[in-house]
């Protein structure tokens, strides 16, 4: 199965031709956006459905130039590592001893393993957070979690921040594993996401079902 056959109804949705019609508009218009509309989707082209292990749920694209690039969490090659990616690293340098923080903030190594890093909302207008919550994505990618949470199994759902643990009621606990912690950002990091041990839970986990770990050091 691909993601063409699990969402491809669910594009020809009304308001979703109407969020692309949106954004469309906006660029027309001289509003900057990101990411450019070639990476909007790349959570899914990276990270296909029949590879799917892991979901690392984000919140909104960042929203400063050459950051964005259609991965939760991930910027460009040659930017600088944002704070609440610094705090992921930081934690698994807590749970590897051998992980060496990396001087960039690049992830498509993890989504080329399996690990879909998606936000839920896709689009931001710049310098502008959370500018396109009520735009309509978070309408599909409830519908992508739901979807996923229906047609596979085991998957390992890394839940940061109340944001993302909103989300858990979309997901079927009994056929998927939920891994919940505050979120990394510099606000909330030491109040339990530093510590949480979800990278080395959730390789366990993915042991356990029979699937390949994911090779986090891939980012070195």
């Amino acid at each position: 199965m691909q993601w063409q056959d699990l969402l491809g109804s669910e594009k020809q949705q009304p308001y979703f031709q109407q969020t692309l019609t949106a954004i469309q508009q906006a660029r027309a218009g001289g509003q900057v956006i990101y990411p450019p509309d070639s990476e909007i989707f790349n959570a899914f082209k990276l990270t296909p459905l029949s590879e799917l292990k892991v979901v690392v749920l984000g919140q909104d694209p960042y929203h400063g130039p050459n950051q964005a690039h259609g991965l939760a969490f991930s910027v460009r090659p040659g930017v600088r590592v944002p704070p609440s990616l610094l705090n992921i690293y930081k934690e698994l340098a807590l749970e590897y001893a051998d992980f060496q923080v990396p001087s960039h903030g690049y992830l498509q190594s993890w989504a080329e393993q399996g690990v879909l890093l998606l936000n839920t909302v896709l689009t931001v207008v710049a310098n502008e957070p959370n500018s396109h919550r009520a735009l309509g994505w978070e309408q599909f990618t409830d519908q992508v979690i739901r979807q996923i949470s229906q047609h596979c199994e085991q998957l390992v759902f890394l839940l940061w921040g109340s944001h993302a643990q909103k989300k858990a009621r979309l997901i079927d606990a009994s056929r998927h594993h939920i891994l919940q912690a505050p979120h990394p950002s510099p606000l909330s990091a030491h109040r339990g996401f530093l510590g949480c041990g979800h990278f080395l839970q959730t390789n366990s986990l993915l042991r356990a079902a029979g699937k390949t770990p994911i090779n986090w050091h891939s980012v070195l």
